[in-house]
């Protein structure tokens, strides 16, 4: 009797143990795999979303393995668990007709991860330019883009995937920020522009593209162009490139200060335009 029930004590021992075990193995490999991502990433300064998704894949797979080998572990579950397998294929049909969003998210995430339409850290505009933000993570279900008031916006990998996005960072971070704004029908143009090219100048953020040929032509390193004179006034716009989009924000901001204060200095007035159907404050894609 003792024996018997040493056996059983044994292999409940050995079933918990393996659970466990595999929790903790579990959380070691997630634990040494985030660090690796960051050290990996800051190194060699590469991609890293094989190495997230790599990293909820594995997680994954060590749980299957261990609850696996646990149920093996004892002898009444390993009996029970081959008189189901005649079961399983009626089963796995309607474990699949149930999880058809699961595995359409699961591929989806596949798809990103081997297609790349965005990356860890990149910056994004979604759902009809109405959700901006930067990729947080992406694991085997969904895509976490946290926003620029620092919130979490979840969305299913099958979603994301039939979106139109809008992605400030593929392929190149450069950008040529468009500043407009219009003043009195009665002002200088030449001084306007002046003040504009002057202002856009000296901005610490602003970057040089011009190709050698470029700057050999003359070109200008800022461009500054009437856009349209109408009764709300003269409108100007003037091009300025920015080494992503978050500094061209800034630069952004700050142009609409610097520029409004020269303004007042030359005497030069900024007409009140009705708002009609203008959009909202941009947010620092």
């Amino acid at each position: 009797m003792n024996e018997i029930l040493s056996a059983r004590l044994e292999i409940i021992g050995a079933f918990i143990g393996i659970l466990l075990l595999t929790a903790l193995v579990a959380y070691i490999m997630d634990g040494v795999s985030k660090r690796f991502i960051e050290k990996a990433t800051k190194l060699i300064k590469g991609d890293p979303i094989h190495y997230f998704f790599l990293r909820h894949f594995l997680s994954g797979l060590i749980y299957v393995i261990g609850i696996s080998w646990a149920i093996s572990s004892v002898p009444s579950l390993k009996a029970l668990a081959s008189s189901l397998l005649g079961a399983a294929g009626i089963l796995a049909i309607a474990i699949g007709l149930a999880s058809q969003n699961a595995l359409s998210n699961v591929v989806s995430g596949i798809f990103i991860v081997i297609f790349k339409p965005f990356s860890i850290n990149d910056r994004l505009r979604i759902h009809d330019n109405t959700m901006t933000g930067v990729v947080e993570d992406i694991t085997l279900r969904h895509t976490v883009i946290r926003d620029f008031e620092n919130r979490r916006i979840i969305i299913p990998n099958s979603v994301i995937n039939q979106e139109v996005i809008v992605n400030a960072d593929f392929g190149d971070d450069k950008i040529c920020k468009w500043f407009e704004i219009s003043v009195d029908t009665h002002t200088d143009i030449d001084l306007a522009k002046a003040i504009l090219f002057e202002e856009a100048l000296n901005h610490p953020l602003r970057i040089d593209t011009r190709k050698p040929e470029d700057i050999e032509n003359g070109k200008p390193e800022v461009t500054v162009r009437v856009l349209r004179v109408d009764e709300y006034g003269i409108r100007f716009r003037a091009w300025i490139w920015a080494k992503n989009s978050a500094d061209a924000f800034v630069i952004s901001c700050d142009m609409y200060e610097s520029v409004k204060k020269r303004f007042d200095q030359a005497g030069i007035e900024v007409p009140q335009v009705p708002r009609f159907n203008l959009p909202d404050t941009e947010e620092p894609m």
